[in-house]
């Protein structure tokens, strides 16, 4: 697996990066860089943790151009790299654990960033 370590969020060209100040609505709730859609696609999430490859399965709740949320077995760690590989159509893409959430009886939940996201990849128009 190849290692990443990003400093920042990706530059996606033609995207403009929105300040905290500039994402926050007057309510006080915050925008989305895009949309989120309910759906269930199979994945494997792999990673590396004291130099041995690993590998979970799960299925995504929501998924987004940017990234999805899954609940995974395995409790891994924000800002974890990890490669995320749809399983329908065999494309992967390098991602970050960008959030985590609680613990349910399957798993945890996980948010997770794609970088440098492929338009298509999950197989539904978001």
């Amino acid at each position: 697996m190849v290692e990443f370590r990003p400093r920042h969020a990706p530059i996606i060209p033609g995207r403009v990066k929105a300040t905290v100040a500039e994402s926050t609505l007057r309510d006080g709730s915050e925008k989305r860089r895009g949309v989120r859609l309910n759906s269930r696609v199979p994945v494997a999430v792999e990673w590396e943790s004291a130099g041995e490859p690993h590998r979970g399965e799960a299925q995504t709740r929501v998924v987004g151009p940017y990234g999805c949320l899954v609940v995974l077995a395995q409790d891994l760690h924000v800002k974890q790299q990890v490669q995320v590989t749809n399983l329908v159509s065999k494309q992967s893409n390098l991602a970050v654990i960008v959030w985590r959430g609680n613990e349910r009886a399957e798993g945890w939940e996980l948010g997770i960033e794609l970088i440098n996201p492929q338009m298509g990849f999950w197989g539904v128009d978001l």
